[in-house]
């Protein structure tokens, strides 16, 4: 049997951890940033994780067996 690729585009975007959560960074941190205010700015640069459905379909894409 060959073996399963994973997805480049999806890996690039998240992170799996150590205990199988998915870690992914807010978009919207690029540009136009004199608008937003400095307390949204500084929420932006933190990490978050996947949850339900969404991590779901993510560790099929990236995680492979």
């Amino acid at each position: 049997m060959p073996k399963i690729k994973t997805r480049r585009s999806a890996a690039k975007r998240v992170k799996v951890t150590a205990k199988g959560k998915i870690k992914h960074w807010s978009p919207n941190k690029s540009h136009l940033l004199t608008k937003k205010n400095r307390r949204r700015k500084r929420r932006l640069k933190k990490a978050k994780y996947l949850e339900g459905a969404q991590a779901a379909n993510y560790k099929q894409l990236v995680i492979y067996m």
